[in-house]
C-alpha cells in the first residue's frame, strides 16, 4: 500500500499561479459596462446627519447616481454567522446583550469613516471627485473615544434609547473565589491592557456585482471569508431567493478575521447592481480600510490570581472590558472567547470572570487572528511571571506545577465553551511541550548582559486554543468521466493552502494523486450551504467533510466497479486512479470508466457530506523568547524565538509551519509595534502604513519551531486547528522577556505594545541607572 498523502509536506499547488501574477482577485474583475462605487464617509466620530445634498455631485459628467439611506432598504443589517448565541450558553449566562447591528446607511454617524452615502460613476476617478462634492450637513456631538469615558457616569450615551454604553455584560464562575483568594498565600492583582489593532491584509476589501433580471439573477464577487453566509444576508436584504444569488470569493489576499464579518458595502454593491441593471465595482484604498474595516483587540483586564505557598493556583478572578467600537458585530463572540480561554492549560479550581463590551465612537471591533485569546493569555501569563518573581520560583517551574497533565485528560474545566458545550480539554502533553520550548530556548543559560549597555531577558508563555467550531461545513466530492476528482467546500481560502490540503485528504480515500484533485472554495454554486473560514476551523470541519464525502464516493466506486468486473467490492482495491481485484491488478478499470458507468446508471459518482462537530478540539503550545533591551533608547530586539505546538495530525507539515510562522509575525507586531491611535475627538491618527507600524522581514527573527502530534479523539482525521496559535502568545512571551531584562529596577509590563518610549519609561527616564561598568555582569543573582 502506498504511503498516505496526509502527513506529507507537499508544495502548495496554488503558489505557482499566484507568484507568476496569474491570480484573480476582486480588483482584477472587470465586467463590460461596469460602474464604480465610492462611499462618502463621515469625518466626525459622532454626529447627527441633518441633510445630504447630492445635486453638485450629480451635475458632474459621468456620475450615474448618488444613493443615500432613503434610497435603500431600511433597518439593521441581517444576522451573519452566529445569528444568536447557543441556547445553553444563554441559559447559563443570562447575558445583558443588546442588538447592535448598524443600519445600511446611518442617519447618525457613530464613528469617523462610517458610510453615509455612495456615489456611482462611470470611472473610479469621477466617483472619487463626485464624492467630495456631496454636501452633508452634520450636527457634531461629543465623541466617546475611550473605555474610561464610555463607562463614566457623565458619558454621553452613544446609541439612542440606551441608558448606558454597555452592549453586552455577563459573568462566568465556578467554585468559591472569595474564600480561595482570602486563604491564598499570594494574590497578584494587576490591571493589564491590550491595544487596538488593525488586521492589515495585503488586499483590502472589495466587491463586484452583476445582475441579470431575466436570467441567472445576482452574482457577487467579494473578498470575503464567508461566501454562503454573505449569500444568505444578501438574500434577506434584496428579496431574491438564495438560489438566484451566487457569491464568489476569488483569490483573497489575506483575511485574518477582518473579512469574516458582514459589511454594508458588500450588500450595497449587490443592491446597486440590481437597481441600476449594470455591474458595479467597489475597491477600497488603504486609508479607507484603516477607517472603516473592523479593528480588533483593545481590552482591559483587572486580574486577580491567587497562589498557595508552593505556587499552585487556587483562584482566578478577572473583570474584562472590551472596546467594541460603535457597534458589536458578533455579540458574545469576542468577550466570551476571552473568558473561555482565561484558565488556559492550567488547573484552576475556583474561577470568576465578568465581561463588558463597551460602545465607543470608534470603528467597530471584531475577531482578528486569535480573536480574544491573545488578550486572555497576556493577562494570565503576565500574572504568572509576577507571581514567580514574588515567590522566588523559576517561571517555567511555576507553570509546570499548574499545567494540566496528560493523565488528567479529557478534563471538564467546569464552564461552557462558546458553542454551549462543556469546555473539555481533549488531550495533549502540556508539560512536555513547555519543557521542550524551554530546552530549545536555552532557558537556563539566558542570564548575562549582552554588552553595549543592552540587557538580556527571557520570557515564556503557554496557551490552549479551542478550534474547529461548528455548526457544520460541507463538501461535495465528484469523479468526472476523465477520472479527475473535484472537491467543493464552503470553506473559503485567504492563503491557508486549502487547494493543497483538501486534495491530500481526498486523494487518500480515492486512490489518486493530489494533482488529480481540483479544489473549489469560496463559491456558493454547487453547494447548498456552507459556513466559511473563521476560528481555526477549516482543517477540522471542512477537512473532515472532505474525508467523509470522499469515503462515501470510494464505496460507490467500489460497488459499481464490482458490478463491471463481476467481483465483490471487498475484493477490490482503489489506487493510482484504478479499481482492480487485489489478486489480479491487470484486470482493473480506470476510475473515469467507473464514473461514466455511474452516470449511465442515472447518478454521478458524487456525494455531498456535511460534517457537524460535537464540540471544539483543543490545540496547545508554548513560546519562549529571548530579547535584548536597550534601556537608553527603549529598543527591543528579539534574539531568539521558539515555538513548540501541538495541532494534532498535521495534514501538511510545511503548511502548518507556514501558518505558525505567519501568526508569530503578527503576534510580534502586537507585542512591539502595532497600535491604532485615536485622539479625544475620535479621529484616527495613524491611518497609513507610514504611521501604523507593522513588522518587516528585518524585525521578525528566525523562529525555531518544533511540534508534537497528539491526534484529536473528536474527529477521524485527528486534526486540531492551527490557524491562530502562532499569534496568541508573542505579546505575553515578549513582555515577560522585557520585564525580565528590566527586573533589577522592578519594572512591571502592564500593556502592549512595548514601544521605545514605553520601554524607556519602564527603565527610567534615561536608563543610566541600569548600566554597569562590567559588560559580563550576571543579570539575575
Amino acid at each position: 500500500m502506498s504511503e498516505p498523502w496526509v502527513g506529507r509536506s507537499l508544495r502548495r499547488r496554488e503558489d505557482d499561479r499566484l507568484l507568476r501574477g496569474r491570480g484573480e482577485y476582486v480588483g482584477d474583475i472587470d465586467l463590460p459596462g461596469q460602474a464604480h462605487a465610492v462611499f462618502v464617509r463621515s469625518p466626525f466620530a459622532h454626529a447627527a446627519i441633518r441633510a445630504i445634498e447630492a445635486a453638485p455631485a450629480l451635475a458632474l459628467p459621468g456620475v450615474v447616481t448618488v444613493v443615500t439611506a432613503a434610497d435603500m432598504p431600511s433597518g439593521p443589517l441581517p444576522p451573519f454567522l452566529w445569528d444568536t448565541p447557543p441556547e445553553k450558553l444563554v441559559a447559563a449566562l443570562r447575558p445583558h446583550l443588546r442588538p447592535c447591528h448598524p443600519p445600511l446607511l446611518a442617519d447618525k454617524a457613530l464613528y469617523a469613516g462610517q458610510a453615509v452615502a455612495v456615489v456611482v460613476a462611470e470611472s473610479r476617478y469621477v466617483a472619487e471627485d463626485a464624492a467630495e462634492l456631496v454636501e452633508v450637513e452634520y450636527d457634531p456631538e461629543p465623541a466617546v473615544a475611550t473605555l474610561e469615558h464610555a463607562m463614566a457616569a457623565d458619558s454621553p450615551v452613544v446609541h439612542e434609547g440606551w441608558d448606558d454604553n454597555v452592549a453586552v455584560r455577563f459573568a462566568v464562575s465556578k467554585g468559591d473565589v472569595d474564600a480561595a483568594l482570602a486563604d491564598a498565600a499570594l494574590v497578584i492583582h494587576e490591571r493589564f491592557s491590550v491595544q487596538r489593532q488593525a488586521g492589515i491584509p495585503m488586499e483590502t476589501r472589495g466587491a463586484v456585482a452583476s445582475y441579470d433580471e431575466a436570467g441567472d439573477g445576482l452574482t457577487l464577487w467579494s473578498a470575503t471569508q464567508n461566501s454562503h453566509p454573505l449569500r444568505r444576508a444578501l438574500s434577506r436584504v434584496s428579496g431574491l431567493p438564495q438560489e438566484r444569488i451566487r457569491v464568489i470569493a476569488p483569490d483573497v489576499g489575506g483575511g485574518f478575521g477582518i473579512k469574516g464579518v458582514l459589511y454594508p458595502e458588500d450588500l450595497l454593491v449587490g443592491l446597486l447592481a440590481m437597481r441600476l441593471g449594470r455591474p458595479v465595482k467597489w475597491i477600497e484604498d488603504r486609508l479607507e480600510h484603516m477607517l472603516s474595516a473592523v479593528h480588533a483587540r483593545e481590552q482591559v483586564h483587572e486580574m486577580e490570581l491567587g497562589f498557595d505557598p508552593d505556587g499552585r493556583i487556587v483562584a482566578m478572578r478577572d473583570h474584562v472590558l472590551v472596546d467594541t467600537g460603535a457597534y458589536n458585530p458578533l455579540g458574545l463572540v469576542i468577550p466570551y472567547n476571552t473568558i473561555a480561554h482565561l484558565m488556559g492549560p492550567y488547573r484552576v479550581e475556583s474561577f470568576e470572570a465578568t465581561a463588558e463590551g463597551v460602545i465607543t465612537t470608534k470603528t467597530p471591533t471584531a475577531p482578528y487572528r486569535g480573536a480574544g485569546r491573545p488578550e486572555a493569555v497576556f493577562a494570565v501569563e503576565r500574572s504568572l511571571d509576577l507571581a514567580a518573581r514574588r515567590l522566588g520560583i523559576d517561571p517555567v517551574e511555576l507553570r509546570l506545577r499548574n499545567l494540566v497533565r496528560p493523565e488528567e485528560m479529557p478534563l471538564d474545566v467546569g464552564i461552557l465553551y462558546r458553542d454551549g458545550e462543556p469546555l473539555v480539554l481533549d488531550g495533549g502533553d502540556y508539560p512536555a511541550v513547555l519543557r521542550r520550548a524551554a530546552e530549545l530556548a536555552g532557558w537556563d543559560e539566558v542570564d548575562i548582559r549582552e554588552g553595549n549597555g543592552r540587557l538580556v531577558g527571557r520570557g515564556v508563555g503557554v496557551y490552549v486554543e479551542g478550534t474547529g467550531i461548528g455548526p457544520f461545513e460541507g463538501a461535495l466530492v465528484e469523479v468526472g468521466d476523465d477520472g479527475r476528482v473535484s472537491v467543493r467546500t464552503g470553506a473559503c481560502s485567504q492563503g491557508q493552502g486549502h487547494a493543497t490540503v483538501f486534495a491530500q485528504v481526498c486523494a487518500d480515500h480515492l486512490g489518486v494523486e493530489p494533482d488529480a484533485v481540483d479544489v473549489v472554495t469560496g463559491d456558493t454554486e454547487g453547494l447548498e450551504k456552507g459556513w466559511g473560514t473563521v476560528a481555526s476551523r477549516s482543517a477540522v470541519v471542512a477537512g473532515n467533510a472532505v474525508r467523509e464525502a470522499a469515503g462515501i464516493v470510494r464505496e460507490k466506486a467500489l460497488g459499481i466497479a464490482g458490478e463491471l468486473l463481476e467481483i465483490a467490492p471487498a475484493d477490490l482495491s482503489l489506487s493510482a486512479g484504478r479499481v482492480a481485484p487485489r489478486d489480479a491488478p491487470d484486470r482493473g478499470v480506470e476510475l473515469g470508466v467507473v464514473a461514466r458507468a455511474a452516470r449511465e446508471r442515472g447518478a454521478p459518482l458524487a456525494t455531498t457530506f456535511y460534517f457537524e462537530p460535537g464540540t471544539v478540539t483543543w490545540a496547545n503550545g508554548a513560546h519562549a523568547a529571548v530579547v535584548a533591551v536597550d534601556p537608553e533608547t527603549g529598543v527591543v530586539e528579539i534574539l531568539r524565538y521558539v515555538v513548540v505546538h501541538d495541532c494534532g495530525t498535521e495534514i501538511n507539515p510545511m503548511i502548518v509551519e507556514g501558518q505558525v510562522l505567519g501568526g508569530v509575525a503578527q503576534g510580534i507586531g502586537g507585542a512591539l509595534y502595532e497600535e491604532v491611535l485615536y485622539d479625544e475627538d475620535g479621529q484616527l491618527l495613524n491611518g497609513t502604513l507610514a504611521d501604523y507600524l507593522v513588522p518587516t522581514a528585518e524585525e521578525v527573527p528566525t523562529v525555531e519551531l518544533a511540534s508534537r502530534e497528539t491526534p484529536s479523539p473528536l474527529n477521524a482525521l485527528g486534526v486540531r486547528g492551527v490557524g491562530e496559535g502562532g499569534a496568541i502568545v508573542p505579546p505575553a512571551a515578549i513582555a515577560n522577556a522585557v520585564e525580565d531584562a528590566l527586573s533589577r529596577v522592578g519594572a512591571v509590563v502592564r500593556r502592549t505594545p512595548l514601544t521605545p518610549p514605553y520601554v524607556r519609561a519602564l527603565a527610567g527616564s534615561d536608563g543610566n541607572h541600569l548600566r554597569s561598568s562590567g559588560e559580563d555582569e550576571i543579570l539575575r543573582p
